[in-house]
């Protein structure tokens, strides 16, 4: 199996894991929602030998996205968010950065959109996109299929659905989102979230029947 992710936990306002997804036979791969500390990243790549095709965000809050232009101006790579991000990503009030003293702001990203597929230049790793939104507008999950797992930032926290009392926030869509979209995957398909441990689809499934 080619695909390979790496989690990789910053420390900033927030510790917010980051996640390598890689090609283990190419070494070249993407950075998702690096969110402080971007030389902790660096350091990783250039121990590894990475290649970093892209850098990719779940959503634009700021604690998945403070360490974006560090890396981007060293890398030289293209940063890629949901066609939603924008309102986020330029927003320092709406990516919760302004409430902590900090004005980031993200820039010029490529964007996609529900159902597109974010593939490497060579080899067979490639990412799926999920529109899941609820937490924010433009959260997304990135599905490997080939490797089973899903990178979901913000959607799934502590063992259920995501927080939605951020500005923006809608407990009912998200809801719906997780429903619509995490559910259809495969149950044994791994959950991995910005700021809590693994969990599967199935896990998810019974922890939202709990708390019905």
């Amino acid at each position: 199996m080619a695909a390979q992710v790496y989690p990789l936990l910053a420390r900033g306002v927030f510790a917010t894991y980051g996640y390598f997804v890689m090609d283990s036979e190419t070494r070249h791969g993407f950075l998702i929602d690096p969110g402080a500390q971007p030389q902790l990243f660096l350091q990783a790549i250039r121990e590894n030998g990475w290649t970093i095709e892209a850098v990719l965000l779940t959503h634009g809050h700021f604690d998945h996205t403070g360490a974006v232009n560090a890396l981007r101006d060293e890398l030289g790579t293209p940063v890629m968010a949901h066609e939603l991000a924008d309102r986020y990503l330029l927003d320092a009030r709406l990516n919760l950065s302004a409430e902590h003293g900090r004005n980031v702001t993200v820039p010029d990203t490529v964007k996609f959109a529900d159902g597109d597929r974010i593939a490497l230049s060579s080899g067979d790793v490639a990412l799926g996109v999920l529109h899941v939104p609820g937490h924010t507008d433009d959260s997304c999950a990135l599905y490997c299929e080939q490797a089973g797992f899903a990178i979901v930032g913000d959607t799934v926290y502590e063992g259920g659905p995501g927080l939605t009392v951020f500005p923006t926030g809608d407990a009912a869509r998200l809801r719906e989102s997780i429903q619509s979209k995490l559910f259809a995957l495969p149950g044994d398909t791994v959950l991995l979230s910005g700021h809590s441990r693994p969990m599967t689809v199935a896990q998810l499934r019974q922890a939202v029947r709990y708390n019905g």
